[in-house]
């Protein structure tokens, strides 16, 4: 089977998804619209890749209906890498961006992935935005969403049938270790890994840190693991409130990394105001890590509350330095919600689970 991907090179999800994929013998291309950050195309050995060549400051990732028309422009271009590849399948991820070049491309059968953004907040702009996504849903063969809150969401602009095929993790590389830290080994390390942007609330889990530290909890430290256009907005707040000198940013990491600095947090906490689906808390639980998270998306979805995690109100620093005391002070209570969430993961939401669930959707398109 072959199979091209229409994604940001760049995302950790479009790597595991193509690099996945390949492990199954489907033969893979992609084809993004801003070439390769950070030395990504080591990654994606056996995989084509191709760039359009587009300035990610300038249209990728903006919301706009002008950098919608720039798109169409692409169109051509992709079409032809379609006739080069020649796909049994075109793989929109994102669709208001790349799941509009793969509709103007005119190939079918084409899925469309909904990532978050492109529904939650692209059609509520104009009528013209709506219209937009209900264009593309109606011509595309397959629609697909990471968790059950975007299905719903995306209900609401097509009749058609939505299956979920959650992002999973590799719970052989995102596993309970020992490794070198950056802390003492008495120190409790408070920690997310995120991208530093608004949506994702980090500031509220500094303002609860804050709480903590004045509660007298003096062995706390706090890990931001992530890069994003919030950073040096996060930092002042963590000078602001005179907690620098027991906060950490890493700035980027990558994601052969990322479970080492896991492994470094005593306790996660995600306290997003949105999320679409909720992969930094999937790692986490994978880790055995005890988590707090808020009652938002795809999180309340991947975490259990008093089962395989606590999950309190979005944008409520004392709920989250409640939950987080909660935690400090019960170790037997972190312990049991670690290992049940490893559990919950190993269950629900490892990569080969969703993976296989990725290739029944393929098979059942082309009634393999």
């Amino acid at each position: 089977m072959k199979v091209l991907l229409l994604s940001d090179l760049n995302s950790t999800h479009t790597i595991k998804w193509a690099t996945s994929l390949v492990d199954y013998n489907i033969k893979i291309c992609i084809v993004g619209l801003s070439k390769c950050t950070h030395n990504i195309y080591e990654k994606y050995e056996n995989i084509s890749t191709y760039s359009l060549g587009v300035n990610t400051n300038t249209i990728a990732g903006s919301e706009s209906s002008y950098a919608k028309i720039k798109y169409a422009f692409l169109f051509l271009k992709v079409k032809q890498l379609i006739k080069l590849f020649s796909p049994d399948i075109v793989h929109a991820h994102y669709a208001t961006s790349y799941g509009l070049l793969g509709v103007l491309s005119g190939f079918h059968p084409i899925i469309i992935s909904v990532w978050g953004t492109d529904i939650f907040s692209f059609p509520k702009k104009s009528f013209l935005h709506k219209k937009l996504i209900q264009y593309l849903f109606k011509r595309a063969d397959k629609i697909l969403s990471t968790s059950k809150a975007m299905l719903i969401e995306t209900e609401k602009y097509t009749n058609k049938d939505i299956e979920i095929t959650p992002f999973g993790v590799d719970i052989t590389k995102f596993i309970k270790a020992d490794v070198d830290s950056l802390f003492k080994k008495e120190d409790i390390v408070i920690g997310i890994v995120k991208s530093l942007e608004d949506v994702y609330g980090i500031e509220f889990l500094i303002h609860a840190f804050s709480l903590l530290k004045k509660r007298n909890h003096n062995n706390i430290k706090l890990l931001i693991v992530g890069e994003g256009s919030q950073e040096n907005k996060l930092k002042k707040l963590v000078h602001d409130l005179k907690i620098t000198n027991d906060a950490v940013f890493t700035g980027f990491v990558p994601n052969h990394e990322v479970p080492k600095y896991y492994n470094m947090i005593s306790i996660a906490a995600v306290t997003s105001k949105e999320e679409s689906f909720g992969v930094s808390a999937v790692e986490a639980m994978a880790c055995e890590i005890p988590i707090v998270v808020t009652n938002v998306g795809g999180l309340k979805e991947v975490v259990i509350n008093n089962k395989t995690g606590l999950i309190v109100p979005p944008e409520d620093p004392t709920s989250i330095a409640n939950a987080i005391e909660r935690l400090l002070l019960n170790k037997s209570l972190s312990e049991k919600l670690g290992k049940s969430g490893r559990d919950h993961i190993k269950e629900k939401y490892s990569l080969g689970q969703s993976i296989k669930k990725m290739l029944n959707v393929y098979n059942e398109l082309l009634n393999v």
